[in-house]
């Protein structure tokens, strides 16, 4: 989720991927045949008004929060279709997910940590240091119904760090269970995780290695440990998301669908550089929300996220 390392990361992989960028605004005929999107649904974009989004996630009700991480704050979109500021000095927040108490779990990498941020706007810090290192940077996040939280941990350096290299060896996935003050390394098997997100049942687990332009699934058991590690799709992504039909989203450029076997649907075209992230809002949980560099935008659906 670093703006312009994983842009120049991902051109040569996806410069074979057809995006008809021009045509997508008012045409929904390249939407249509994925078989995901509302019929005759277009994209709309929501607002330009930002430097780098990131980190959707969706509350309760359906609204969408979402990270401006260059400018330090927190968004909101409504279930009613405004746009309003939730929280400024957010820790850089970056990937964003709620938890089942209604807190507002974000990986903060301004020093490398795991915030939980309150209806209230209240901070508590949950994790900082993994045996004594500091983290990389926390990216991106999926809790599980316990309430663990796994995430990843990659290497992107920061404009407004001291640090110049990072303290730990590798760029990891690490699981954080519930009311524990220590994380437990769990992927340790990729260039650079970045994406993360799980099944609804709890049994897999999906991260994206944005470097190697790869992502994997892995069986979560019941200590939370990940095994079983296999090739789900030859695509990395910045972040991911799923549907109750268990299609994978996958970011970049543009929204690129798998369904459940890892047979690609299509791709859905955004025009602008660079798609960070993407999930479900709304009240039935069928608005497709994107957050794309400068842009949010939110295309309708006839499939509803898992959120």
């Amino acid at each position: 989720m670093q703006s312009s390392l994983i842009v120049g990361l991902f051109v040569a992989a996806l410069s074979g991927v057809s995006l008809n960028l021009s045509a997508q605004s008012n045409s929904s005929s390249g939407t249509d045949s994925l078989g995901v999107v509302r019929p005759g649904a277009t994209l709309r974009q929501v607002s330009n008004q930002f430097t780098f989004t990131e980190g959707p996630a969706v509350d309760k009700a359906g609204n969408i929060f979402f990270t401006d991480q260059p400018n330090d704050k927190i968004w909101t979109y409504d279930t009613g279709g405004n746009l309003s500021l939730f929280m400024d000095k957010t820790g850089r927040a970056n990937g964003l997910y709620f938890d089942k108490k209604g807190n507002l779990i974000a990986c903060a990498d301004q020093n490398n940590e795991l915030w939980s941020i309150s209806p209230k706007k209240d901070v508590t810090v949950l994790f900082r240091e993994y045996q004594g290192k500091r983290l990389n940077g926390p990216n991106d996040l999926w809790i599980d119904a316990k309430g663990g939280i796994y995430f990843t941990d990659p290497y992107y350096q920061r404009d407004y760090w001291q640090r110049k290299t990072p303290d730990l060896d590798r760029q990891n996935v690490y699981y954080l269970p519930s009311g524990k003050a220590e994380a437990i390394l769990v992927g340790d098997d990729l260039m650079q995780p970045n994406g993360i997100v799980g099944s609804p049942d709890g049994t897999v687990l999906y991260v994206a290695d944005i470097r190697a332009n790869k992502t994997y699934k892995y069986q979560i058991g019941a200590d939370g440990g990940l095994t079983n590690r296999q090739l789900h799709v030859p695509q990395g992504s910045d972040g991911m998301t799923l549907d109750k039909q268990g299609n994978l989203y996958l970011t970049g450029r543009g929204v690129t669908v798998y369904n459940p076997a890892g047979k690609k649907l299509g791709t859905i075209p955004v025009p602008s550089k660079w798609v960070g992230n993407v999930c479900f809002g709304g009240k039935d949980r069928q608005t497709l929300f994107i957050t794309a560099s400068e842009s949010v935008y939110i295309l309708p659906m006839q499939v509803a996220g898992v959120e």
